[in-house]
């Protein structure tokens, strides 16, 4: 079983729109073993973003993602990177496939309702980084 991360981001919550969100990834097949409503302070947007630090975007994205509450969510399932992936769709909700939740969901770029882990690697560091594995149901 792969695992990966998903954060519903603050776009989402303001909207209400975090339960279909969620049923979305029940829909999908996915398990669902971590759950927390979460404010990401500055600085651990920082550090969880750290990969973009020296792109332009990444100040705004910090400012973005500590704007409001977000729910970040651990999920397993058999290939639960890709697809996961392939649930959320394109970064960009106009090249996001139909039915995707960023297509249904998304306003631009930035606000895109959702987070996905990109690889199994990061998924790992992804769901470590909000939760202790003994947090985590089995």
């Amino acid at each position: 079983m792969e695992r990966t991360l998903c954060i519903i981001k603050p776009d989402a919550i303001r909207k209400r729109i975090e339960g279909n969100i969620i049923q979305i990834i029940l829909d999908a097949g996915f398990n669902i073993i971590g759950l927390k409503l979460i404010k990401l302070t500055k600085e651990s947007a920082e550090r969880f973003y750290e990969i973009h630090r020296e792109k332009p975007f990444f100040d705004g994205l910090v400012k973005f993602m500590t704007s409001g509450p977000a729910i970040v969510i651990a999920l397993e399932k058999e290939n639960a990177v890709e697809d996961f992936r392939n649930l959320i769709g394109a970064t960009d909700p106009k090249k996001a496939k139909e039915g995707t939740i960023r297509k249904l969901y998304a306003t631009d770029v930035q606000e895109n309702a959702v987070h996905g882990s990109d690889s199994i690697e990061n998924g790992i560091r992804e769901v470590s980084f909000f939760f202790d594995e003994t947090e985590l149901v089995k």
